[in-house]
Order: structure tokens, then C-alpha cells, then sequence
């Protein structure tokens, strides 16, 4: 349920990519800015409609993959972070002048905020099972005990030889 909103939201844009464009150019051109900035290597398109759209690709891909639970930790993750670019450009609600469409935009971004929780969560979930980290935690507790009833077994079996060795 968690993934509709992304593959519904994801389809439409991709419908109305230049719509979509448009609104989040600010956000963009940031992007671009940013990357240009801090890792000029990598090769981050600059128009903002292929920007669109490779956001919308990721939560379409990501969203059917965590709705049909395949990789659901890394599309929850890829999900989160489609999300933020999504909500800065699209719901800037401190930019709005008209009362009811600030309203309308802030209670976007905060819906936004809250699925972004839900992902988080999500990206972390182990479905009961535990993590990489404590089972690496758990297994060095079992070898403690291993090697302490080792030794101590080994004690024993030394004072016997050493007893039956004097007898």
C-alpha cells in the first residue's frame, strides 16, 4: 500500500512530464549545481524534464518492487530518496501567496515527510529476521561460550590424565 502513491505519482508525471518539469526546475537547477560542485565525474543530466523523469522511473521501478516485496529494504531506501527532490519541488508551500493553495501545499509536504518516515522505517525493517549486526554479535557471544567450555573441558581432561598418569 505504501508503494501506490509512488507508482500512481510516478505514471503521471511521466504523462505530464513538462508540467512536472516546469514546477520543479528550482529544485533542478540546484541539483545540477550541486553536482557540477561536488562530483563533477559524475554524469547528472542538466535538463530538468530528464531529470523528471529518471525521479519518475525510480519511484515507478521502486515502488512495483517494494509493492511485490523484491529488494523491499533498497526500494524502500531508493523510494525515500525520490521523495525528497519530489517534495522540494513540488509542494513549496513557503513560496505560496493564496491562503488555500499554501494550505494545500503545506499538508502535501507534510504527507510527504510522513511517507518519508514510513520508508525510512521500511528501509530498515527485517521482517523479524535479525540483522547483519546483531547475528555477528550474537555469533562472538557463542564463541566466548564455545571457547570457555573448551577450556574448561580441557582443564578437566588434564587433571584426569595427570591423576591416572600418578596412579
Amino acid at each position: 500500500m505504501l508503494a501506490s502513491t509512488f507508482v500512481v505519482g510516478g505514471v503521471n508525471v511521466m504523462r505530464n512530464t513538462s508540467a512536472a518539469a516546469e514546477r520543479a526546475k528550482p529544485v533542478t537547477d540546484q541539483i545540477v549545481e550541486l553536482s557540477h560542485k561536488y562530483a563533477p565525474s559524475v554524469p547528472v543530466p542538466t535538463d530538468p524534464k530528464t531529470l523528471v523523469r529518471l525521479n519518475a522511473g525510480v519511484q515507478i521501478a521502486a515502488g512495483l518492487a517494494l509493492a511485490t516485496g523484491r529488494a523491499p529494504r533498497l526500494s524502500a531506501l531508493a523510494l525515500a530518496g525520490s521523495l525528497v527532490p519530489t517534495t522540494l519541488a513540488g509542494h513549496r508551500f513557503w513560496e505560496e501567496e493564496d491562503p488555500g493553495t499554501r494550505s494545500g501545499h503545506q499538508t502535501h509536504f507534510f504527507k510527504n515527510l510522513s511517507l518519508l518516515g514510513g520508508l525510512l522505517l521500511a528501509s530498515v525493517d527485517t521482517e523479524g529476521r535479525p540483522g547483519v549486526a546483531w547475528r555477528a554479535r550474537r555469533a562472538v557471544g557463542d564463541v566466548r561460550r564455545e571457547t570457555k567450555h573448551l577450556r574448561q573441558t580441557a582443564r578437566r581432561e588434564a587433571k584426569l590424565a595427570a591423576k591416572s598418569l600418578k596412579a
